[in-house]
């Protein structure tokens, strides 16, 4: 395993105006070999739009500052990331909030530059209150980390709780600003973060959620995604290099065969592979979701060696940040970029920022098996050590309560070795129980009454965004709604396998719905009396695993209260579900 070393900044110049550029592959076993000779960018479109000014900061340079985008001209206005490295967050925490909605400079500090700590205000549905993400490389978090975000929560009463997230991540709601610095010092102590996790910065970084347990895993990502997430976060002191990307930038290591990791919708994804005796990734890019625009990753046609995944990920952050356009923010995300470049061009921009300006093509020796049947994560499995198991439960739409989370934080003790795995599903695994006491837990009130090892098929693959009870972005609510469609919709149909369904109350579509078997992005539509109401866009068809496949738009604008009749003609259509038999109603 490669030791962790921070690389600082860097940039090649480019020698001519317009350059003809050859690409032929390194290795003549590539699949992904090209030979074709096509015309570079202009130099001025190579030209970094960034520069890094005292203490670190890396700032949008005077001469591309015309038609930006607003969130760029608040990162000019005040550096965000001063609330972290200068201690800024102190004192903003001693203000009124009353005070500080009234000058535009406070009003975007609590509404937008406090993302960068994690922060997300809910002016809109919460006012007052924040939402705070983590950091959680991999999924992995403790008993005592549990217990610390519960005694958080548990201050705000019925306006704090706890999400799963689809990016194996811990979002925490009711803050209040007075209690950050406090709760971020608490955080430190029980080794968690919330830096760089919201706005333009990386997010957490994803992996095989059974890593080091899994029988049948490729490789263990714990230990690459802690390397990513030290790197990204500066050993979670802040990393300013990458604090002042165009947009957010995802990145996955994959593991299992089972691609539990999503890699195709992620910026970058880690594919391991072999090359000429050596263990190591092909890279894939691009991968987004947006309101105007989905995308799968694309290869880069790049290898690297295990030793290089830091500097590759350094390379490619580094290439965005440079040359990444900042205006309209529907169209700023690193496939924007590579469509613009071409995916050689792009990468001709990795490569002169390797730090020997090399960079291997693919390899044909993907490990990855491509004929795989997803396996299943909820319920009672073998792990890889002998006389052990996980234990997945379902958490129904990833929504945890204070102590919901301290008894998972004592099962996790009593019956494991005190740790906790969180999935892209939004559910929850309990790694390393002793066969012999499997009965035992299973017995646990928690997992009779809350949090079941054996949901309802239809339960097992839901997925539900925050709704409006909180974010401002959402068109409706969606956690309440997708369990009440789901229970309506089971009482009338049987299914014999798991049918993915994904709620997202707004076209962000922060619960991926592109990727479910059946999606439902939130709307505002109409009645039958021509009267405005809740609805929603009905996506089908989205595939997960070696031959993913986006979703399609099945049918727009469907009212909210019309779609358990919808998704049970869909169910019966194309998931071959059956009506269960009802018994009528009345005496012997």
């Amino acid at each position: 395993m490669a030791s962790l070393q921070f690389l600082a900044p860097s940039s090649s110049p480019i020698q001519s105006n317009r350059i003809m550029v050859r690409a032929t592959s390194s290795s003549s076993t590539s699949p992904n070999a090209v030979n074709q000779t096509m015309v570079a960018p202009e130099l001025s479109r190579l030209e970094p739009r960034v520069e890094e000014r005292e203490g670190g900061y890396w700032v949008l340079k005077e001469k591309y500052r015309e038609k930006i985008n607003p969130q760029e001209k608040i990162k000019i206005e005040k550096e965000p990331m001063k609330f972290a490295t200068e201690g800024g967050i102190h004192d903003l925490a001693k203000i009124p909030f009353e005070e500080l909605e009234k000058s535009k400079m406070t009003k975007d500090d609590i509404d937008v530059r406090l993302k960068w700590l994690g922060l997300f205000h809910r002016r809109k549905n919460h006012y007052g209150r924040f939402m705070m993400r983590l950091k959680l490389p991999n999924g992995v978090t403790t008993s005592e980390q549990t217990r610390y975000l519960a005694s958080v929560i548990r201050r705000y009463g019925k306006d704090g709780c706890a999400d799963v997230t689809t990016r194996q991540n811990w979002q925490i709601r009711g803050v209040e600003l007075p209690h950050v610095p406090e709760i971020m010092e608490g955080l430190n102590q029980v080794g968690l973060t919330s830096l760089q996790s919201g706005m333009d910065n990386v997010r957490n970084p994803v992996g095989n959620p059974l890593a080091g347990i899994d029988p049948l895993e490729i490789v263990d990502t714990r230990p690459y995604n802690d390397q990513l997430s030290r790197f990204i976060t500066g050993n979670f002191k802040g990393n300013l290099a990458f604090t002042n990307l165009p947009r957010k930038w995802n990145v996955c290591v994959v593991g299992s065969h089972d691609l539990f990791e999503h890699p195709h919708i992620n910026d970058l994804a880690y594919m391991p592979a072999t090359k000429n005796g050596r263990f190591g990734f092909n890279l894939l890019v691009g991968g987004f979701f947006s309101p105007k625009r989905c995308a799968e990753a694309i290869p880069l046609d790049a290898w690297v060696s295990e030793e290089d995944l830091i500097p590759v990920c350094k390379a490619i952050l580094e290439a965005y940040r440079d040359l990444g356009t900042r205006g309209n923010r529907q169209k700023t995300r690193m496939m924007w970029l590579i469509d613009e470049l071409g995916i050689e061009g792009f990468r001709s921009e990795v490569v002169k920022r390797m730090p020997e300006q090399e960079l291997e093509r693919s390899s044909n020796e993907e490990l990855v098996q491509k004929q795989w049947e997803r396996r299943e994560l909820i319920g009672v499995h073998a792990q890889k050590q002998p006389g052990y198991s996980f234990v997945g439960l379902h958490i129904p739409v990833g929504r945890l309560q204070a102590d919901d989370m301290d008894e998972l934080a004592r099962i996790a003790d009593e019956y494991g070795s005190g740790e906790l795995r969180l999935t892209v599903e939004q559910n929850i695994i309990i790694p390393n129980v002793e066969n012999l006491r499997v009965e035992a837990l299973l017995k646990e009130p928690l997992l009779r009454d809350r949090f079941s090892p054996t949901p309802p098929l239809l339960m097992k693959g839901l997925v539900a965004c925050t709704g409006n009870q909180f974010c401002g972005q959402a068109i409706i609510e969606t956690k309440a709604r997708a369990l009440k469609v789901t229970e309506e919709v089971d009482r009338l149909v049987a299914v014999t396998k798991p049918v993915r369904m994904h709620w997202t109350g707004c076209p962000n579509t922060c619960a991926q719905v592109q990727v479910a078997d059946i999606g439902f992005m939130g709307c505002m539509t109409r009645d039958e009396n021509g009267k405005p109401c809740e609805g929603a866009d009905v996506f089908l068809g989205g595939r997960i695993g070696s031959d993913s496949h986006l979703g399609d738009i099945y049918k727009k604008a469907v009212p909210c209260k019309d779609l358990v009749p919808l998704v049970v003609d869909i169910l019966i259509e194309h998931f071959g579900a059956v009506p269960r038999e009802r018994e009528e109603d009345g005496g012997d």
